[in-house]
């Protein structure tokens, strides 16, 4: 009878309101299990309370309702996606720049700036310091600010471009293998991870190589089907992915998946030789393209291969997170329980082409991936396995409700506490004081830095991400002070710190005749300021100290700037 269909739809729709409300609580009462580093539930709740999200949760639960009433996959879904997940990508642009990695990428796309394309070409991994990161990112950052300006915003419009594009990438991957409503919820669960909000705004490469990955993975199966020009945009993609992420390079491998999934599938027939010609063709174009910039900087990537097989693999085992922080917290757990139903579904169904989407997640498990930013890029492959999961509900509204509930809770969960949390780092400082800067009368600035004395990160890294807080030049002679023991940082994450080279673009020039001003940046509270550097100062006060923290992190960073007393009359 049409009345009970509707009783059983509301009864539904009221257990589902209630999971996302009861999931929400059990995850704020056992938060202790979240050992994320950077947005754990237990830092991140510790200035909101659970019943101030509890409360907004409700109207966000209402709001889910209204949107489960509009077959929005019947349309242009692609439009509303990309529109809708930029809207959301744009909620978290004022967000400091919270992972100091943000410095080297920066000082690298300042070289390109200021040198040009082919400086930055060819002196990438020798003048210009590149640690473990491949070059293609941040050249990328760095012709936006040649040719574009330079400013975060710039940069943040672009990777929230990215994003919304993954998104987009996502549910055509989707509806590609399966259909429609599997690539369109697909898309939209992107949206129900917050810890990828707390990403997109920041000057890194995780996103960015997310979107390129995805990029490949679609183009690929085009060039599989379709062959021709998809070929050749399929290499290019390929020749992003791996010129973007080292750890991309593995991931990549779903490419033979996808392949040989094309040549099993039962309606293939004979096309199979057409598969395996068309994977040789993609396979010999994307060698061609990657050969030639890796002739050039092949003594530079063997030596941060070694780096990354002796230095960064053991580390993620002293640095990684537990999965169950990864999978409920920092993605919200519908996700996760409709990626597990999935599988028991496509074994059930037989279903070969889900190979193609679990392939990443079974690599993040069989290798311990354990860190949530590491495994960013395999994270639209886990969307489309909750979505296939999702297909069991036979009712397209309660299915709609379920995925609004997962991207309206983790949006509540992000904006209300991820994001205030992280406004109250201690790295805010430097934002502010950047702002600050731009608003005072000093021609001429001067920062100095005061070694950390218990060697958790060399302090000389913020004066980059100073410089892309502020429009104002100025200058740094990086003093080392007394660097650390070798084995004293030869574990830590932050160990690219102490690998930091002023670069020449930041030299001090002391025959400057304008107003001055001078930045002080310390990494601790009441930290002695050495007598040489009292030296510097004397004849200046303190016009604005920045010194906010939530008291979190070891580490912190404290801007003071000095303005020249006004001469007595």
């Amino acid at each position: 009878m049409p009345g009970s269909r509707v009783s059983d739809k509301y009864g539904y729709i009221a257990v589902i309101s209630l999971l996302t409300l009861t999931t929400f609580l059990a995850l704020f009462v056992f938060r202790g299990m979240d050992d994320n580093r950077l947005t754990s539930w237990n830092w991140a709740f510790s200035g909101t309370g659970a019943v101030r999200i509890f409360l907004y949760l409700i109207p966000a639960i209402a709001v889910a309702f209204v949107l489960s009433r509009f077959s929005l996959e019947k349309r242009n879904y692609a439009v509303f996606l990309f529109l809708a997940s930029f809207a959301c990508c744009m909620l978290f642009w004022g967000e400091p720049e919270v992972i100091v990695d943000a410095s080297r990428y920066f000082t690298q796309a300042k070289h390109l700036e200021i040198y040009g394309p082919w400086y930055f070409l060819k002196e990438w991994g020798r003048s210009i310091n590149a640690w473990t990161d491949l070059p293609l990112v941040p050249f990328l950052y760095g012709l936006i600010f040649k040719f574009i300006g330079e400013s975060r915003i710039y940069i943040q419009v672009f990777t929230s471009v990215l994003f919304s594009m993954t998104v987009v990438l996502t549910s055509l991957i989707g509806e590609s293998l399966w259909n429609r409503d599997t690539g369109f919820f697909a898309g939209a669960l992107l949206l129900g991870m917050p810890y990828l909000f707390t990403q997109v705004p920041l000057m890194l490469v995780d996103v960015p190589a997310m979107f390129f990955l995805a990029f490949a993975v679609f183009t690929f199966m085009r060039a599989l089907e379709r062959g021709r020009s998809w070929i050749v945009l399929a290499s290019v993609a390929i020749f992003l992915v791996f010129y973007s992420k080292y750890s991309a390079w593995l991931m990549l491998s779903v490419l033979a998946v996808i392949s040989m999934v094309s040549i099993k599938k039962p309606s293939a027939g004979r096309r199979w030789r057409t598969v395996l010609q068309r994977t040789a063709a993609v396979a010999f174009v994307s060698a061609y393209l990657i050969a030639a910039p890796l002739l050039l900087i092949s003594d530079v990537m063997s030596k941060q291969i070694d780096l990354l097989i002796s230095y960064q693999k053991p580390g993620l085992r002293r640095w990684g997170e537990s999965f169950i922080s990864i999978f409920f917290y920092q993605i919200h757990p519908f996700i996760t329980v409709a990626a597990l139903y999935s599988a028991y579904s496509a074994v059930r169904k037989k279903d070969l082409k889900y190979a193609a989407v679990i392939w990443l997640m079974i690599l993040v498990v069989l290798l311990q991936i354990k860190r949530t930013r590491y495994i960013i890029m395999t994270l639209p492959m886990l969307a489309l396995m909750a979505s296939y999961g999702l297909q069991s509900i036979k009712d397209r509204e309660i299915r709609r409700f379920v995925v609004s509930c997962i991207v309206m809770s983790s949006l509540v969960v992000a904006v209300f506490a991820y994001k205030p949390f992280l406004q109250r780092m201690s790295s805010v400082n430097l934002k502010d004081a950047g702002v600050y800067l731009d608003s005072i009368d000093a021609e001429d600035i001067e920062v100095i830095t005061i070694p950390s004395e218990n060697y958790i990160i060399n302090s000389a890294v913020s004066v980059p991400i100073l410089d892309l807080f502020t429009n104002k030049d100025f200058c740094y002679d990086y003093d080392t002070g007394s660097l650390p023991r070798a084995e004293t940082v030869e574990e830590s994450s932050l160990r690219f710190t102490w690998r930091y080279k002023n670069p020449g673009y930041y030299s001090c020039d002391r025959d400057q005749t304008g107003e001055k001003a001078i930045v002080l940046i310390s990494s601790e509270s009441g930290q002695p300021v050495p007598d040489h550097i009292k030296q510097r100062i004397a004849g200046f006060y303190v016009s604005n100290e920045f010194e906010a923290s939530n008291g979190v992190f070891q580490y912190v960073t404290i801007v003071k700037v000095y303005q020249r007393r006004p001469a007595a009359h």
